[in-house]
């Protein structure tokens, strides 16, 4: 659906996007997670036509965009961060407005209003003006905008700013529902949102690609988590899968340890812990969340206590 290949995008002497390549299938949604200044957003705008790169080339259903930009911007809903709305004119008028703008035929102009007022929750606001709306509201119009005609792409860039706990939950629903119809690709740095509506992260650090991984994948093959009294790096030093074994968390008791050992490994690890008498109150595959994964690649991982491996 979308090849991205070799994009760079220089500003001077500032690289902002450095030889980045992806693909994204129909069908997947996509968490676009950086710093603020990663390069999410000079990578959309290059998705999306608004903003030429200085090398690498960005293809959407086979269509080049510096070749056939209108093509490639027909199948594309696009939010931007700040989303650009007419202050003065009302819901349901800047919404018949965009799409015109769209292209959508006037015979299905109403429909294709009243659905994208509907699927974002503007009913009770679709006669008032834009200005009076709290910035919740307005990030809910702009959505509704990127939704008139139906695009098979649809790209988010931080679609949750501004939102209350309550339109969250809704904005994660409605993501859902589009992913069902369109690709979808989500930009944000809140490690929530990418957790909560997205299947694959690709992450950003300075404009370059640190990692293009599926969400269930990272939080596999993590080792073991142990909690136990007693010398448990001692007792495992003799079980050949366990190849290394540090403190996870050093204040309480009992300790937790993290064991880098298969899951299957599990039986020899409670084995060897109750040979060696140490008491045992958990042991657990350790799984890996979004934030964890986050500050590895970027570095911010908090050093554990010292790492006690095989000799």
């Amino acid at each position: 659906m979308i090849q991205v290949e070799h994009l760079t995008r220089r500003y001077g002497a500032l690289t902002a996007v450095d030889d980045v390549s992806f693909d994204i299938a129909r069908g997947e949604v996509v968490g676009l997670l950086g710093h603020n200044g990663a390069g999410k957003t000079t990578i959309m705008k290059m998705i999306t036509g608004y903003l030429e790169p200085t090398s690498g080339s960005v293809r959407v259903d086979g269509l080049e965009v510096g070749r056939h930009r209108r093509a490639v911007q027909a199948r594309i809903g696009y939010l931007p961060e700040n989303c650009p709305v007419w202050p003065e004119m009302t819901v349901i008028d800047y919404l018949d407005f965009q799409a015109a703008l769209h292209g959508v035929a006037a015979a299905r102009r109403d429909r294709a209003v009243a659905r994208a007022i509907a699927r974002t929750a503007l009913k009770d606001k679709a006669t008032a003006a834009i200005h009076t709306l709290s910035r919740g509201y307005r990030q809910r119009v702009g959505v509704a905008q990127a939704l008139l005609h139906e695009p098979d792409i649809l790209i988010l860039d931080e679609p949750t700013n501004g939102l209350d706990p309550t339109q969250i939950l809704q904005m994660r629903e409605l993501i859902g529902e589009l992913a069902r119809q369109a690709t979808v690709i989500v930009s944000t740095h809140i490690l929530q949102e990418v957790q909560a509506s997205c299947e694959r992260v690709l992450i950003l650090r300075a404009g370059r690609l640190v990692l293009d991984a599926r969400i269930d994948a990272l939080q596999r093959g993590a080792g073991l988590l142990v909690q136990a009294e007693g010398d448990v790096a001692g007792a495992l030093r003799e079980v050949p899968a366990v190849q290394g074994v540090r403190v996870e968390a050093d204040a309480a008791s009992p300790r937790s340890w993290c064991v880098d050992a298969p899951i299957d490994a599990a039986p020899a690890v409670a084995e060897a812990l109750a040979r060696a008498g140490v008491r045992l109150y958990a042991l657990q595959p350790r799984r890996r969340d979004l934030e964890t994964v986050f500050a590895e690649v970027n570095g911010l991982a908090c050093p554990s206590a010292p790492e006690v491996t095989h000799a």
